[in-house]
């Protein structure tokens, strides 16, 4: 099964994120994601035998208990994309408060998923959800005037747990199936 653990956006921030997209509607290139599914990832596992499910399990648990980080407010707002300006393959919705509570969460996740056998990102983490991906550039200066002319707030959401999630690539873009719910 293919697997990611991430903190997901509640249902009341899928309007205002699909009216931040709308604004980028004329950037030809841009696929964009379904604000539905709205998430920040905390790290990707890829794909997990089922004999490893429940030991996977158990060391994201055992992060989310280590970090006695409490539920918390996130603002997300702002925007940014990766890797860079000059060629862009993500284009994504910041946080303007609570990053420092993901920050935390995500490395007690990164610690005890590479204890547990899990490859080590190999880059810093910056807390995010992913908007839409660039499959070719024909919008590429649309989205960069945006990205330095916008400052969008987008609503504030109350971070109570950290999930595991099951994606499943279809035809139509992923499914994804929460597997397990650990509380903050």
């Amino acid at each position: 099964m293919r697997l990611f653990v991430s903190v997901d956006l509640p249902d009341a921030l899928v309007e205002p994120i699909r009216a931040l997209q709308a604004e980028f509607a004329d950037a030809d290139g841009l696929d964009f994601v379904d604000p539905a599914t709205a998430h920040v990832t905390l790290k990707f596992l890829g794909d997990v035998e089922e004999s490893a499910y429940s030991e996977t399990v158990a060391a994201v648990e055992r992060a989310v208990a280590s970090t006695r980080v409490g539920p918390f407010d996130a603002t997300f707002g702002g925007l940014g994309v990766f890797p860079s300006l000059d060629y862009i393959s993500v284009l994504w919705l910041g946080l303007t408060a609570g990053a420092v509570e993901l920050a935390a969460l995500h490395d007690a996740v990164e610690r005890e998923c590479v204890a547990a056998g899990f490859d080590p990102d190999g880059t810093e983490f910056t807390p995010h959800v992913t908007l839409a991906r660039m499959r070719h550039g024909g919008g590429k200066e649309l989205v960069r005037r945006l990205v330095r002319e916008r400052d969008p707030e987008v609503g504030t959401a109350r971070v109570e747990e950290v999930r595991v999630t099951e994606s499943t690539l279809t035809h139509e873009g992923p499914e994804y199936e929460t597997r397990e719910r650990f509380a903050l």
